[in-house]
């Protein structure tokens, strides 16, 4: 059974990378959007920078749940894992 952990260790590792860069990459995106709302016609090109930046979050919103989802997942497999592994040894 010793043979699954560096492969289970990798996959964690590797999912938890992933999570880590698309929060990253969304915070990065979304340092530049502003918290207020501009209602002036003379500031339409603000509404529409504004605009794009929030396609773009809302567009990567579901991989970075997704992402979250499977961390979740692989830490649940994880734990799991060991605590069988300690039950066996106490048989």
């Amino acid at each position: 059974m010793t043979g699954i952990v560096p492969i289970m260790w990798s996959v964690w590792a590797l999912l938890v990378v992933l999570m880590i860069i698309l929060k990253i990459y969304i915070g990065r995106l979304s340092r530049d959007e502003d918290d207020q709302i501009v209602l002036d016609d003379a500031f339409d090109h603000v509404k529409a920078e504004q605009a794009a930046i929030m396609a773009k979050v809302n567009k990567l919103e579901p991989a970075r749940k997704a992402t979250l989802w499977l961390v979740g997942l692989a830490s649940l497999f994880v734990v799991g894992y060991y605590v069988v592994d300690i039950i066996n040894q106490f048989k």
